[in-house]
């Protein structure tokens, strides 16, 4: 099936960009505690731009963050699914299923927390050609109420 517009939804974040980084330290605990981080994010394409390889490599105050996410076009649904693993998990997550809709990305998971059953919703938005902005958030009502604990703006 040939690739549409939508299958090209991250075209804009290839490259290399400048990361700024807030992390909840304590999601879905009541804490209200952020870890600051800075470093970069390089994005690659790959098979021919039906998916991409991200690398995150931030530091701060509380350690360092290595992550890749690996972002896959389903030219049937035309829906992107996001895989993301750490250096320190071994593992790949659960992908997030989703698409961009009026400019914004959203994808959303299900995960756990612990032993909890948790959804993960990842928001794509204010995208310019010098910046754009991610919100990871939480919940663990099944979508009635989420708590954001991640929030990057990354920058050219």
């Amino acid at each position: 099936m040939p690739m549409t517009d939508t299958a090209r939804d991250f075209d804009f974040h290839l490259g290399s960009w400048s990361t700024e980084l807030s992390r909840l330290v304590s999601p879905l605990s009541g804490s209200t505690e952020w870890a600051e981080y800075r470093g970069t994010t390089v994005v690659r394409p790959v098979w021919g731009g039906a998916a991409n390889l991200v690398e995150l490599d931030v530091a701060g105050s509380s350690g360092r963050i290595q992550a890749l996410s690996l972002r896959l076009y389903d030219p049937t649904t035309q829906h992107w699914s996001l895989h993301s693993a750490s250096i320190r998990g071994g593992g790949i997550s659960p992908p997030g299923i989703g698409q961009f809709k009026d400019g914004r990305g959203v994808f959303v998971s299900e995960e756990s927390l612990g032993d909890r059953p948790i959804l993960v919703r990842f928001v794509i938005s204010d995208i310019l050609s010098t910046s754009v902005r991610f919100e990871q958030a939480f919940s663990d009502d099944d979508g009635a109420s989420w708590e954001v604990n991640w929030i990057a703006t990354d920058t050219r």
